[in-house]
């Protein structure tokens, strides 16, 4: 496929694991178009079309951040 298609990306935010996993997702979804249907099921089972949705949870009232709590002190 390297002869038929040309990719640039530009990515901001996240770590570098993070920019990696977004552009090999936008690189196999991009690459479905050029593809048949026997390699676009072999790229669903390797994960290669699945978005990973978590995201950073937000910090909660009266906790020191989303899940650790402040240092209790008995007195």
């Amino acid at each position: 496929m390297s002869n038929k298609v040309d990719i640039e990306a530009t990515i901001k935010g996240g770590g570098p694991t993070g920019q990696c996993g977004v552009v090999r997702w936008g690189i196999a979804w991009g690459l479905r178009s050029f593809v048949d249907k026997s390699l676009i099921e072999k790229m669903r089972v390797a994960g290669l079309l699945t978005r990973d949705w978590r995201r950073r949870e937000r910090k909660k009232w009266g906790q020191e951040g989303a899940r650790r709590k402040f240092t209790w002190n008995k007195r």
